[in-house]
């Protein structure tokens, strides 16, 4: 590309940044200007203290979703198709938020994604995060794409992680990182199925074209094509990962192959739930990747009900996808997630001010999830239901 040909593409992409919904709020007026994270006041805060620190492709793959970016804004959305009911004259002087799942008493029904390559982000990557998961008793889901192989995360965080699973194409592949897994404690194994059909990263890849160095050692190029060899989890495994041939046959192998507790991440339906609980599925995320996979215009939040109802009782379901305020949360919880994960909060945090920023993260949403509970009339989480939300009408 010549010269001129530069210019004409930047000024282009310029036109595109400007019209951007997506990027808009990170690129608004930062009246905080954040220098600690301890001055966040909210879980927005870190965004655009994110976006300061962030070269364009680390930027623009961590924010962006698919196609034209219409599910990040839709997760957000779908937190206002319902309302709370808060119910009064309750003894909220002591709010409790532990809760158990698989037997173990968590200390609070929030956990860490998984977000692979954080040493894109911060030089101390998923080891920053483990040592904040660490200190604030929080549960931390390791991707298959750190930068950091699973032992030395589990050493920050004093326990193994648990894993998820981008299955290797081949076999031999999956049973040689599932028995590594297992091998380094890792209670669940977490496998994500919402990427096996590929997906268009088509903003992400813009931002990259605008940087100077050879990304794709960190990231997916826009039409999901990604060098493995230099993951740490990935190395002497052939061929790559999320084999498009992938069937519920494959859950029925990895059930066979591995005693640790198996959960499916990405699955939005009823239908699937009730597969899930046929295959001996111990556990389901209800997730679109953050609005990362695919375009399908509904929100997690509005897609959990029917999962949890199709799941049955015996089967914790999980969520994930855009929570941002500790009413988000409580909101899952009434419809009837067992925990709720947040993802790009934590990052923008660990971006900006690593580990620090990682624990801030989670002490608002941990103050905020108090508050909420105690305005609520809900002291404990077993008594966030159904009757604690409504369905606002259209």
């Amino acid at each position: 590309m010549d010269g001129s040909g530069r210019k004409a593409y930047r000024r282009a992409f310029l036109r595109f940044l400007a019209g951007s919904p997506l990027l808009a709020r990170a690129w608004a007026q930062d009246p905080l200007k954040l220098t600690s994270a301890k001055d966040a006041l909210s879980l927005m805060d870190f965004e655009a203290a994110a976006r300061r620190e962030l070269p364009p492709a680390h930027w623009g793959y961590m924010a962006s979703g698919v196609d034209d970016d219409a599910m990040v804004k839709i997760n957000r959305e779908g937190f206002t198709h319902f309302q709370l009911r808060p119910r009064k004259l309750v003894d909220v002087s002591k709010i409790d938020l532990k809760t158990e799942i698989f037997g173990e008493v968590w200390e609070t029904p929030i956990f860490l994604c998984p977000v692979g390559g954080q040493r894109m982000f911060h030089p101390e990557g998923e080891v920053a995060v483990a040592r904040a998961a660490k200190a604030k008793k929080t549960v931390q889901i390791l991707s298959s794409a750190t930068s950091i192989g699973v032992e030395e995360v589990g050493k920050a965080l004093g326990t193994a992680p648990w894993y998820q699973l981008y299955m290797p194409v081949t076999w031999e592949g999956t049973e040689k990182l599932v028995r590594r897994v297992e091998a380094a404690g890792c209670p669940v194994l977490v496998w994500t199925i919402d990427l096996l059909g590929g997906r268009n990263l088509e903003t992400a890849e813009r931002f990259r074209r605008m940087d100077t160095r050879n990304c794709l050692a960190c990231h997916s190029s826009a039409r999901g094509g990604r060098q493995t060899s230099e993951l740490p989890m990935f190395q002497g495994i052939e061929g790559g990962f999320n084999p498009p041939a992938a069937t519920w046959e494959y859950v029925d192998r990895l059930r066979k192959l591995t005693k640790m507790k198996l959960m499916l991440k990405g699955l939005e339906t009823r239908e699937d739930a009730r597969l899930a609980r046929e295959h001996g599925v111990e556990g389901i995320i209800v997730s679109n990747h953050g609005g990362r996979a695919m375009e399908t215009g509904r929100s997690t939040i509005e897609e959990l009900g029917e999962v949890v109802d199709a799941a049955g009782a015996g089967i914790p379901v999980f969520v994930d996808g855009g929570f941002r305020r500790g009413t988000d949360v409580f909101k899952a919880l009434a419809l009837g997630a067992r925990a709720v994960g947040i993802g790009r909060p934590y990052v923008w945090a660990l971006s900006a001010f690593g580990q620090e920023g990682v624990e801030r993260v989670l002490d608002i949403l941990h103050a905020e999830l108090t508050l909420i509970m105690r305005q609520c009339g809900t002291p404990v989480i077993q008594q966030i239901t159904r009757t604690s939300v409504a369905a606002r009408a259209s």
